[in-house]
């Protein structure tokens, strides 16, 4: 039942996909960004507006925007993360770390994220020493900009060079944006007929919306997107249901591309693109060609040792193993695992530890033989006694995939994913397996014939 089992699963995985009368079609091997090509893209978030209790949060919101974006355009597999680096002024680097399988034109997947837009609603800034401050600052900008001679540098250089020049001088920011939006609704204004779009929160937003109308009647409540105002209406009333309206000097299109680019999810913090990657599909497939190369190489060598130094155990691990390779491709087809170069590698050590469990076994049968025993009773303690060492270094390499898994990248991840799965899997095959497949060939006796074929090295 085993052997047939073992055919089966390795019959319907070397079937493919694309056969009919496949277990698996349509369910093909699904690859990462280093075999497959595409695009990583790396952006840099502005999280210096956001409490530091809130950072963890809102990047998460971030990545989930970004996730819901890319999805929205059927991009298959992406990959997307959030990573925290230290940077050079001491202060944490927040990143989005953005993997695109299959699209490996650059400027697509830059468009691709960059039309999320960036939603904020901000209210008057109070009068004050702060806002005379930043008034004065852009003042002298502006004069310093009219100066003769100067580049387009020395004028970015001018307007980087004072941190007031960053803020508005009209309007603070509030903690409404997209990330509180729930839905974007195209509609028209029944005197003018003009389009508007018509937002609507969650019921975090619906509370934050009310709070900042109930404090701000008689005055301005400016909505900005990307960074410019696109309406500044007046707080006629406190509005606690939640609705908001966008007017502004777009046409009909303009509003549907607005309201499809909110729904899609509008960014909770301002992001900027710091590096890009691009892999072709021929060097992803040269990738894939060495991986599956190094795998067959590795064991055939292996099947050759096994059979020419434990002869008979030998074969039956030979045949326990392939059993073990068909059940793990049936298993990255199946969950699906996205193999990447790494997972691979995983994969490859995952056959070598396979290996490692049935060599204890059989050095534990021989000594069990050479201490008088008939081959029957060595199978019996040779499994057994090996038992001990193979649990427990199972399972401290269990242990360390799993923390690889959950501390490392996702490039580190696709290498604990498929070590870990192998290792379990190798339990079953080096134990269940080749055991039951060694008590069925029913060999009794201790005689020299025996001991030959179930001895191991040259003697």
């Amino acid at each position: 039942m085993i052997l047939l089992a073992g055919v089966g699963i390795g019959f319907a995985v070397y079937q493919g996909e694309q056969h009919p009368d496949s277990a698996f079609e349509g369910k093909p091997f699904k690859y990462g960004l280093d075999i497959e090509g595409g695009t990583e893209l790396v952006y840099q978030a502005d999280t210096s507006k956001i409490a530091a209790s809130e950072v963890r949060e809102t990047m998460a919101a971030l990545r989930d925007v970004i996730e819901r974006r890319v999805n929205l355009f059927g991009v298959s597999e992406p990959i997307i993360q959030t990573e925290e680096a230290n940077a050079l002024s001491g202060k944490p680097d927040h990143r989005l770390i953005v993997e695109l399988p299959g699209v490996t034109d650059i400027k697509q997947a830059v468009e691709l994220i960059g039309q999320t837009p960036l939603l904020e609603f901000k209210i008057e800034r109070p009068l004050g020493e702060e806002k005379t401050r930043i008034v004065a600052a852009y003042t002298n900008a502006q004069e310093a900009l009219k100066k003769p001679g100067l580049s387009d540098a020395m004028k970015q250089e001018i307007i980087l060079s004072d941190p007031l020049l960053q803020e508005d001088p009209n309007f603070v920011p509030t903690s409404l944006n997209g990330s509180k939006l729930q839905k974007a609704a195209l509609t028209f204004d029944s005197l003018t007929n003009e389009p508007k779009v018509l937002l609507s929160f969650t019921d975090e937003g619906r509370q934050l919306f009310a709070d900042i109308t109930k404090v701000n009647v008689g005055k301005s409540v400016a909505i900005y997107l990307d960074g410019a105002p696109i309406s500044t209406p007046i707080v006629r009333e406190a509005i606690l249901d939640g609705n908001a309206e966008i007017s502004g000097n777009f046409n009909v299109q303009d509003a549907k591309e607005l309201v499809g680019r909110l729904n899609s999810g509008a960014l909770p913090v301002a992001i900027s693109l710091l590096s890009t990657q691009t892999v072709g599909a021929s060097l992803g497939e040269k990738v894939l060609t060495s991986g599956v190369k190094a795998g067959v190489f590795g064991i055939i060598i292996v099947t050759l040792f096994l059979i020419l130094w434990y002869r008979i155990p030998g074969l039956v691990a030979t045949v326990a193993l392939a059993i073990y390779i068909a059940l793990m491709l049936a298993i990255f087809k199946l969950i699906p695992v996205t193999l990447t170069a790494a997972g691979i590698a995983g994969f490859i050590l995952s056959i070598g530890m396979a290996v490692d469990a049935n060599i204890l076994i059989f050095e534990r049968m021989k000594e069990e033989m050479r201490n008088g025993k008939d081959i029957t009773d060595a199978m019996h303690d040779g499994f057994l006694r090996a038992w001990l060492s193979i649990r427990d270094s199972n399972i401290s390499s269990m242990i360390s995939a799993v923390i690889l898994f959950w501390f490392g990248t996702s490039l580190v991840k696709g290498f604990a994913l498929t070590l870990g799965i192998g290792v379990l899997i190798s339990m079953f095959s080096a134990i269940t397996v080749t055991r039951t497949l060694l008590y069925s060939l029913g060999t009794h006796g201790g005689g020299r014939t025996v001991k030959f074929l179930f001895g191991s090295g040259i003697k």
